[in-house]
C-alpha cells in the first residue's frame, strides 16, 4: 500500500517511515500542509496519515479541502489533543480515523489495517510481472521454482518497478523512495542496486529485465524473445 505521511516533526516522520517500510508499506513524507495537500491531490495514495498541528495549513483544513474537492482517500489524523471535542472536530473535518500521541506501533498498524478493510482494499502477498513474482512477505524474487532473497533496499526498488511496470523511474524517484531524505546518495548508489537486482533477476531465470532509458531512468521490460524460447522448450518437452 502507498501511504502519504504529513508530519512536521522530521525525527518522528523518519521513524514512522522506516517502521512502515519494514511492514511493506510504501511511504512518502512531507512536512507541511501546503505540500501535503499538493501530494494528496494526485490520487496515488491508499491512506493519508496527517498530523493536526502542521505548518502553513493545519491538518484539519487539509482534510476539509480534500473532501470539498471530492477526494475520498482515507485520512488517519494524528494529534496530541485527545479530548472528545477534539476528536469530534477531527471527524467533522472529514477524517476517517483518529489517533492520539503517543501511540504504539501495534496500534498504528491496526488502525491502518482497519482503514484498508473499510475501503475494500486487498493487501496482496505478491506482485507478478510477466514470469517474475515479488513476495511481499518474504522479500523474495521468484521465477517458476527458483527464488532468491532481497536486501531491504533491493526489495523497495523491486517493489517500485513491479508496482508500476509500465512506468519509467528516474534515479531521483528511486532515491526519494529507497533512501532517507537526509541521506547523501549519489547516482552510482542507484546504479549499484540496479546492478544487484539485474543479477538476481537473471539468477532466477526470468524473462523480465531492467532496461536503462538513456538520460531518463530505468524501466521494466519483458524480454519477448526469452518468453518465446521458454514456450518453445515447454512444447518440445
Amino acid at each position: 500500500m502507498h501511504l502519504l505521511l504529513i508530519e512536521d516533526d522530521r525525527s518522528l516522520s523518519h521513524t514512522l517511515q522506516a517502521l512502515l517500510q519494514e511492514h511493506n508499506y510504501s511511504v512518502d513524507c512531507v512536512f507541511d500542509g501546503t505540500t501535503g495537500l499538493t501530494y494528496a491531490r494526485c490520487g496515488e495514495y491508499d491512506i493519508i496519515i496527517c498530523d493536526v498541528m502542521i505548518p502553513e495549513i493545519d491538518g484539519l483544513s487539509v482534510c476539509k479541502k480534500l473532501r470539498r474537492e471530492g477526494i475520498s482517500t482515507p485520512v488517519l489524523m494524528l494529534t496530541a489533543r485527545g479530548s472528545v471535542a477534539d476528536k469530534i472536530e477531527g471527524y467533522d473535518s472529514g477524517a476517517d480515523d483518529y489517533m492520539t500521541k503517543p501511540f504504539s506501533t501495534a496500534e498504528l498498524l491496526a488502525h491502518l489495517r482497519a482503514l484498508a478493510r473499510r475501503q475494500g482494499s486487498v493487501l496482496f502477498e505478491k506482485i507478478d510481472v510477466g514470469d517474475l513474482s515479488l513476495n511481499l512477505e518474504a522479500h523474495e524474487l521468484q521465477c517458476n521454482d527458483k527464488k532468491i532473497n532481497l536486501s531491504q533496499k533491493e526489495f523497495i526498488i523491486a517493489q517500485l518497478f513491479m508496482s508500476a511496470p509500465t512506468h519509467t523511474l528516474t534515479k531521483d524517484m528511486i532515491i526519494a523512495k529507497a533512501w532517507d531524505s537526509e541521506s547523501f546518495v549519489m547516482d552510482n548508489n542507484v546504479e549499484a542496486y540496479i546492478s544487484f537486482l539485474r543479477k538476481k533477476i537473471r539468477f532466477v531465470g526470468s524473462s523480465v529485465r531492467i532496461e536503462t532509458m538513456r538520460k531518463i531512468g530505468y524501466k521494466l521490460v519483458i524480454d519477448e524473445k526469452a518468453t518465446d524460447t521458454q514456450s518453445t522448450r515447454s512444447l518440445d518437452d
